[in-house]
């Protein structure tokens, strides 16, 4: 029973149409690395070619942004402007 209240809530949670005001794609000017961080609250990354380099969840509080990868480790990063995004050394400009 508690499985099926778990899984309807995580659906629900799935099609959120009120979309987070920084998600959609995050690029470098390079273009060679980009974040996609879907409404939903998962991200997924591009490095060069490769599509789905890596793919986790975050969360927003203010101008924070927390990352936690599927494969074990951590991140994180600030919205210096509504526009730009600096993480891990990076900044990430709004496509």
């Amino acid at each position: 029973m508690l499985t099926a209240a778990l899984l309807a809530t995580v659906a629900e949670f799935a099609r959120r149409d009120d979309p987070h005001p920084y998600s959609g794609l995050w690029v470098t000017a390079d273009n060679r690395i980009r974040h996609e961080l879907l409404p939903n609250g998962r991200y997924v990354e591009a490095r060069g070619n490769q599509e789905r380099a890596y793919e986790g969840r975050y969360e927003i509080t203010g101008t924070h942004i927390d990352y936690w990868d599927d494969s074990g480790f951590t991140a994180d990063g600030e919205f210096v402007e509504p526009d730009v995004l600096q993480h891990a050394g990076m900044t990430f400009f709004r496509k």
